[in-house]
């Protein structure tokens, strides 16, 4: 047995096998082969599986997530059969004697380079897919195991680190934990197994290529330790606690159905946060009386093209619908960051939390912005919908977002496109500027929303993703903690309501104080609405 300790994102125990998600380093060897029939027959087999692979994944993404998002599988097989493609590729293999690894790297970046650099928009997205059939030719030459969502079964996942896009492509029913060699507390990885209830550990110091997929392991986040090939008695002691932590669950479902209100009669609305629309099911499961913060980046996430208005409309109606008349809370794109796409040339930024993001890409992109209003208007007929606009620093901004809705709503009006007009629209405080002169950002919204994650980066300069920074970053910091009552006190005095999105609002020690500051929503993430309602219910 052997014992890892790291540091813990979410305090829960998983017991179960792990899978080892190895990266490969990217560099394919230039190697010369004798027998180039063999090489050749060799590519034409990693072909064959790379078309039942994206098959399968096709009629997978179907039943996931509809015909649109499942096209791309599609066009991926038509372009692994694209005859100019495969030309170059045999070509090399057979003119000079290369091996097909390394024949397939130089194609796809050639082809993938020339699709670059197109005038044409929609051409320049196929470079990524040029990219991505690439790579899976590849990793099936070299016989590279690729991680099967769909037939795997539930077990610990175990990587290097994993970004956005990768946490958002997961079958979440099928992790029972994550443990990261890297990455931090404050994470979207971490943010996303807090909000799915899912036991994790970052920084965890082990060699994963000690490791093989398989072995039984153990999370205890309560302790921060992952366990390697455990004993039986580490195992029992871990069924232990895992039999505990159902006792109190099935204690906090005594607050289902029941109003967040103080017993001096005090109202709390508690929301929850969701980076996807299969993430209501956690909404609903846990009793959240409405979503605070709906991320719609996820639709912009791990694809190759920007998505249009219908899959986007699709999407939203969907949510609200499901929803039934509750509060749903739509940010819009808040790409940018540690969260970034291709397609958008954004670029690298030496300084990207505060570069070129979120509501600064929509102002500077208004046809984005637009496609994403237009869809969002229109889904409002469906259910109670409000816009929330991330990263605001100034009046000037929201006065260019009211202008560039306004335009919106008299392009649908003049097309006959039926939208509702009355959306309720607010912004997040998250910047030290927003808070400053949130006296007279009031006057233009209907609502604040506190994003305390980046509030606290941004006041306390540091760095939320830096792990070697998280003894220092004290989201309990005074500082922080008078912002947020100088937003609410600006708020009320228009007359408008103030909640937290962040993940501060899910801290447990510190709802009492923000009843007693006087917010009006706490958003978290679905598995921390009842531990919160539960104290507002106790509270005088």
């Amino acid at each position: 047995m052997e014992k890892y300790i790291g540091k813990s994102v979410y305090k829960g125990t998983a017991i179960g096998p792990i899978n080892v998600l190895k990266k490969s380093d990217g560099i394919v060897k230039r190697q010369h082969v004798e027998d180039v029939a063999a090489e050749l027959q060799r590519l034409e087999d990693a072909k064959k599986q790379a078309q039942a692979q994206l098959g399968a994944l096709y009629e997978k993404a179907l039943q996931e997530v509809g015909e649109v998002n499942a096209q791309i599988f599609e066009v991926h097989q038509m372009m692994l059969e694209d005859e100019d493609y495969q030309d170059a590729i045999h070509s090399m293999i057979e003119t000079e004697e290369l091996n097909a690894e390394y024949a397939v790297a130089v194609t796809g970046d050639n082809f993938a380079e020339i699709f670059a650099n197109m005038d044409d928009e929609y051409m320049q997205a196929r470079s990524a897919d040029v990219k991505d059939i690439s790579n899976r030719l590849i990793r099936n030459l070299s016989g590279e195991e690729e991680l099967d969502w769909a037939h795997m079964e539930p077990s610990i996942i175990v990587a290097d680190d994993l970004t956005p896009s990768e946490t958002v492509q997961m079958d979440k029913r099928k992790i029972l934990a994550f443990v990261t060699v890297h990455g931090s507390t404050n994470s979207h990885t971490a943010i996303l197994a807090r909000m799915m209830n899912i036991p994790a550990l970052i920084g965890v110091p082990v060699e994963l290529d000690s490791l093989h997929s398989g072995t039984m392991g153990i999370v205890d986040g309560k302790d921060a330790v992952f366990c390697v090939d455990p004993d039986e008695a580490t195992i029992a002691a871990a069924h232990e606690m895992q039999a505990r932590a159902a006792e109190q669950k099935r204690l906090l479902a005594n607050y289902k159905g029941r109003p967040s209100v103080t017993k001096s009669g005090r109202k709390v609305n508690v929301y929850a946060n969701i980076g996807s629309v299969s993430d209501v099911a956690y909404v609903q499961e846990n009793d959240a009386e409405g979503i605070g913060l709906f991320r719609s980046e996820f639709l912009y996430l791990g694809k190759t093209a920007l998505p249009d208005e219908t899959e986007q409309f699709n999407t939203y109606r969907q949510v609200l619908q499901t929803m039934g008349g509750k509060k749903v809370i739509i940010r819009t794109l808040d790409i940018g960051a540690d969260k970034n796409v291709d397609y958008l040339g954004l670029g690298k930024e030496d300084n990207p939390a505060m570069g070129y993001r979120a509501i600064r890409i929509c102002l500077k992109q208004p046809d984005v912005f637009k496609t994403q209003l237009r869809a969002l208007l229109r889904a409002a007929k469906y259910g109670n919908l409000a816009i929330m606009y991330p990263m605001i620093i100034s009046v000037t901004e929201v006065k260019q977002i009211k202008a560039i809705v306004a335009e919106v709503k008299a392009e649908l009006t003049e097309q006959g496109i039926p939208f509702r007009d009355d959306v309720e629209q607010g912004i997040m405080i998250e910047t030290p500027a927003a808070v400053m002169i949130s006296d007279l950002l009031a006057k233009e919204v209907d609502f604040f929303s506190i994003g305390t994650n980046d509030l606290t980066q941004y006041t306390l300069a540091i760095d939320r993703q830096n792990a070697k920074l998280d003894n220092i970053y004290d989201s309990h910091h005074e500082a922080v903690l008078r912002m947020i009552q100088m937003v609410v006190d600006n708020a009320h005095k228009e007359g408008i309501w103030a909640g937290i999105c962040g993940e501060l609002g899910a801290d447990t020690t510190l709802t009492e104080r923000f009843v007693e500051m006087g917010l009006d929503e706490l958003s978290v993430s679905p598995t921390f609405v009842l531990p919160v309602r539960k104290i507002v219910r106790e509270m005088e």
